[in-house]
C-alpha cells in the first residue's frame, strides 16, 4: 500500500506565531515580503484619445479619407476633416509644375500657346555651350521651384525660331492666354549681376507673371514684387552675415 504525503502551505507571505518568535530570536531568516504584481495599465487605445484640430492636422490624405466612420457625431471634427481634406487637394492642384520643362518645336503649341488662360508661361530660348544661358538657367530653376504655379519651359532657340541669332541668347518669352506678353533678349536685360531676385523683378515689370500658388491665382503684380523684394533683402542680409563670419574666422 502506497504512502501518501500531503504538504500544506500557508498563503505566500503569511507566518505563524511560532515563526515570528523564532525570527525575533534570530533562529529563522527574515520573512520575505509578500508578492505584489505590477499594477496593470491597459494599452492606450488610439480611438479613445481626445481628438482635436492637431490630431487631424497630422493625418495624411488617405487617413483622412478613412476617418469619417470613426468620428461618429463630433460635428466639429467632421467639418474640420472636410476642410483639411479640401485644403490638401487644393494645394496639390495648385502646385502644377515646380521645375523647368524641356520641350521641342512640335510641343510648343500644346505646352505654350494652348496653356490654360490662368497659367503664365515663361519660355527660355537657349543653346548648350553658352555660359550666359547656363547662368540664366540656374536662376530660372530656382524661380521654377519657388513659383510652382507658373509654368517654366526651355527650348533650343533654333527649334523654336529657325535661324535665330546666337547673339540674342539667352532669350525669354512670357506667354499668357496664347499671346506673347513680354520678351527679354540677352543676359544683360536682367541686370549686371544675374540673380533669381533680379530675374523675378524683370519678369514682373508689367504683369504678375510669378505665382507661388498661395494667393489662389489672385495675387497682384505689386504683391508679387513685394515678395520678391523681401526675398532679395533676406538674401543680401544672409550673404553679408556669411561674409562677416568668413572674415572673422580668418
Amino acid at each position: 500500500m502506497a504512502d501518501y504525503h500531503f504538504v500544506y502551505k500557508d498563503v505566500e507571505g503569511s507566518s505563524t506565531q511560532w515563526d515570528d518568535i523564532q525570527r525575533k530570536l534570530g533562529n529563522l531568516p527574515p520573512k520575505p515580503p509578500a508578492f505584489k504584481p505590477d499594477p496593470f495599465t491597459p494599452k492606450e487605445d488610439e480611438q479613445s484619445k481626445p481628438k482635436d484640430k492637431n490630431w487631424i492636422d497630422h493625418k495624411t490624405e488617405e487617413e483622412l479619407e478613412d476617418l469619417e466612420d470613426h468620428l461618429d457625431d463630433d460635428r466639429f471634427l467632421i467639418e474640420y476633416r472636410r476642410h483639411r481634406l479640401a485644403e490638401m487637394k487644393r494645394v496639390l492642384k495648385v502646385a502644377k509644375f515646380g521645375s523647368i520643362i524641356p520641350i521641342s518645336g512640335s510641343d510648343f503649341v500644346r505646352e505654350v500657346s494652348q496653356a490654360p488662360s490662368d497659367v503664365w508661361v515663361v519660355v527660355v530660348l537657349y543653346k548648350d555651350g553658352f555660359p550666359e544661358c547656363g547662368v540664366l538657367m540656374q536662376c530660372m530653376e530656382e524661380l521654377a521651384t519657388m513659383y510652382p504655379s507658373t509654368k517654366f519651359v526651355k527650348i533650343v532657340s533654333t527649334d523654336c525660331i529657325p535661324n535665330y541669332p546666337d547673339c540674342n541668347l539667352p532669350t525669354v518669352l512670357v506667354y499668357n492666354n496664347g499671346a506673347v506678353k513680354a520678351n527679354h533678349v540677352g543676359l544683360h536685360t536682367f541686370g549686371r549681376r544675374c540673380t533669381p531676385e533680379g530675374v523675378a523683378l524683370v519678369l514682373c515689370q508689367s504683369d504678375p507673371v510669378l505665382n507661388d500658388g498661395q494667393s489662389g491665382g489672385e495675387g497682384s503684380r505689386e504683391d508679387v514684387l513685394e515678395g520678391v523684394r523681401r526675398r532679395f533683402i533676406e538674401n543680401v542680409i544672409t550673404q553679408h552675415e556669411d561674409d562677416d563670419d568668413g572674415s572673422a574666422s580668418d
